[in-house]
């Protein structure tokens, strides 16, 4: 019986990049069991018991159920034809004895080989043996393969103990752990031997160094005895816990930053939470710009009171538990003050200046090199924004809504000049609010300026009221028409101008915004392609579409649309987005009917019969030239279900415009069966054309329905 244990296997090392150390973490883990499981040392059922280990100092992984000697494997070979490897008195030749040889094997072998078909031959296999990998091995192989492939944001190099030898990682080693059970395994990795020992906190831990009993001892000992909680899952956990601990009693909660709290997670081995205060002078200041600077700067987490508005109290976690810990609280809030202090003096200095006076600072900031400044850059969304206020014809407080999106775009950008977006770029936008607030330009403006950045990422609100939805989409559109005028476009996984996520912000806005769910995208398009010098970019309005398009229909999928209806309603490209959610849902009705699957092939056939006629097909039916029974049957149906279809369509019904066309399968049905479309007559067969292409044109104003087709 081959014996199993659990494997435990740690990396101690100095302190890794905190922003990257869960990733590393997982990758080591994913990657140390992965290649294991190719030697055939665990089994793939253990995956889901898999633990990884990551804190500031150490990086490891608890694998359940290994092996210490893999199974013994057959490994057939070919060798060669039985008749090049037997002569005709069935004896070895020389040929099958010298490729026996080079596989450590003899004559002896031969009445062991085994016979089988190859292709018209027979050919001689030999089965041989595989010995198993030791864990001994199969490990060494599999830690140095998986910290060679390491996702390390930088690498490092330095001197190994010897002080020769030069390595690279992602920090100095110093230690290496690797417990099968209770038994060392002998590996080494980066100039150290495994062993069992190594270091808990650098200042809590009970036993230095300490030594690891087993595989299944490590994670308590490590708590117990090392005061550290090496589960990076479990030390999240701790600190959530501890924040809804110390901001309970104050009747307040915690911030909620999941990138924070993973951050902190991997900058404390055993976390403490404080409460700690600040005066309430700061408040003055904007809380975007205070709860950025204590998150960035201090990775604190800023305390809401029930309304969401910050107060001035902040919860520390501490890699520390001293008895007294108000040495620990005092020294973090004189740490906090000077950046609180800097925030206030930005606010401060920023309003001594209106937004309007900072706009000619604008043409001295260089935008991109094929596409000027940014002074240059908000003279074009001024246009673009105000020609779509136009086009929405809105009225606000006596002024046209043109009017007021002309003026927030002038200032949009205004805030980019600022003291308090200069060290915080997070805020600009939201300075801008505050700022034109100051200047008593309104919140209409005011929050047009703060919103032309939205939607930021997938599932942000988008802007507040109908200015900012102006500027908003004229800004998305201007980026989208220059990147792509200068051949910036995405390309694979790289987006360096995030217009991925630009289209996707116009999609969203013309769909859920009810002043713009009217819009055509490709009118929208030429008054953003207007807006740019002539001869400066090139006629880029269908490959934007495309682009724009293609976002759709990944956005439609995932709605829960099928492939079929997705692609027979954006074939048709249709030009106003907000109506393509209606659409889908009536060809989803359709695709129900009985007669779809019918009406669906044969609007195929007759699509792939004017494909291919010569010449082209146009005009109307005569009636008179009818021959079939069948072709004046079609044409009367045609005659009474089109009117109807029709308008619906005009009034939105997209429903009831395909129910319609239920009732044409028997007249369809039928003019398949008795009429022949290429007639000898030219005539006739020009005539039945044009019926067909009636036909067309009705059953494929809402979607092309011969997508639907099996």
């Amino acid at each position: 019986m081959v014996k199993t244990a659990n494997l435990l296997v740690e990396l101690f090392v100095e302190e890794l990049p905190p922003k990257a150390l869960k990733t590393l973490g997982d990758e080591f883990s994913n990657r140390l069991f992965n290649m294991l499981l190719r030697y055939g040392l665990v089994s793939r059922a253990t995956v889901i018991k898999v633990k990884p280990f990551a804190s500031p100092r150490r990086m490891g992984v608890f694998i359940p159920d290994v092996l210490a000697k893999a199974p013994n494997s057959e490994f057939p070979q070919k060798l060669m034809p039985v008749a090049v490897g037997i002569d005709a008195n069935g004896q070895p030749t020389p040929a099958l004895l010298k490729r026996l040889s080079s596989l450590g094997a003899d004559a002896s072998v031969v009445s062991q080989l085994r016979r089988a078909p190859d292709g018209k031959n027979e050919a001689l296999f030999y089965d041989s043996i595989v010995a198993g990998t030791t864990l001994a091995n199969g490990l060494q192989s599999a830690l140095e393969a998986a910290m060679a492939k390491l996702p390390i944001p930088k690498v490092m190099a330095y001197q190994l103990a010897d002080g020769w030898s030069t390595v690279n990682f992602v920090r100095p080693v110093h230690g290496l752990v690797a417990l099968h059970g209770a038994d060392i395994v002998p590996v080494s990795v980066l100039g150290l031997q495994a062993g069992r020992e190594t270091q808990g906190h650098r200042f809590e831990a009970r036993v230095s160094p300490v030594s690891i009993q087993s595989a299944d001892s490590y994670a308590s000992q490590l708590k117990d005895d090392g005061a550290v909680i090496a589960c990076f899952a479990e030390r999240r956990a701790e600190i959530v816990r501890q924040l809804q601990a110390a901001a309970a009693p104050l009747g307040l909660k915690p911030i909620e930053d999941d990138a924070l709290l993973d951050e902190v997670t991997a900058l404390v081995e055993r976390p403490n939470v404080l409460v700690g205060k600040f005066e309430e002078a700061f408040l003055e200041v904007p809380q975007e710009c205070l709860i950025l600077t204590m998150k960035a700067n201090q990775k604190y987490f800023p305390l809401l009171d029930s309304a969401g508005k910050l107060t001035n109290q902040f919860l520390i976690v501490s890699n520390i538990s001293p008895v007294d810990a108000s040495a620990v609280i005092q020294g973090n809030e004189r740490v906090v003050r000077p950046r609180l202090a800097d925030a206030k003096f930005f606010f401060d200095q920023d309003r001594k200046k209106p937004l309007d006076s900072r706009v000619l600072g604008l043409a001295k900031v260089v935008y991109h090199n094929k596409l000027g400044t940014q002074g240059e850059r908000v003279t074009r969304v001024q246009a673009i924004a105000r020609a779509i206020g136009q086009q929405i014809d809105g009225e606000m407080y006596g002024l046209m809504l043109s009017a007021l999106a002309d003026k927030a775009a002038l200032l949009a950008k205004a805030d980019l000049l600022t003291d308090m977006v200069g060290e915080f770029p997070e805020l600009q936008g939201i300075m801008g609010r505050y700022y034109a607030q100051h200047d008593g330009l309104g919140d209409d403006i005011a929050f047009a300026i703060e919103d032309h950045y939205k939607p930021r990422f997938a599932g942000d609100e988008l802007p507040r009221n109908d200015v900012g939805v102006c500027v908003a989409l004229a800004d998305k559109l201007e980026t989208l028409v220059g990147m792509f005028g200068i051949g910036e476009k995405p390309t694979g996984d790289k987006d360096p101008f995030a217009l991925r996520r630009h289209a996707l912000g116009v999609i969203r806005m013309l769909t859920e915004k009810p002043a713009l769910q009217s819009q055509r995208l490709d009118a929208l398009l030429k008054v953003a392609l207007t807006a740019f010098p002539a001869n400066m970019l090139g006629d880029v309005q269908a490959e934007i579409e495309n682009f724009v398009f293609d976002r759709v229909s990944g956005v439609q999928r995932e709605a829960g649309y099928s492939a079929n209806e997705v692609e027979a309603v954006l074939s048709l490209r249709p030009p106003v987005l907000a109506d393509i959610p209606k659409r889908l849902d009536a060809v989803r009705v359709f695709a129900a009917l009985p007669e779809a699957p019918t009406l669906a092939a044969a609007n195929k056939r007759v699509g792939n019969i004017l494909k291919k006629a010569e010449g082209e097909v146009g005009g109307a039916a005569d009636s008179a030239r009818f021959v079939e029974a069948a072709e004046t049957a079609l044409f009367a149906a045609l005659g009474e279900i089109a009117p109807r279809a029709d308008a619906a369509f005009a009034a939105g019904d997209y429903t009831a415009s395909l129910q319609a066309l239920a009732a044409l399968k028997a007249p369809v049905d039928a003019f398949f069966d008795h009429v022949m479309v290429n007639a000898d007559d030219p005539a006739l067969k020009a005539n039945r054309l044009a019926l067909l292409n009636q036909l067309h044109q009705t059953m494929n104003r809402v979607a092309d329905l011969s997508r639907l087709a099996a």
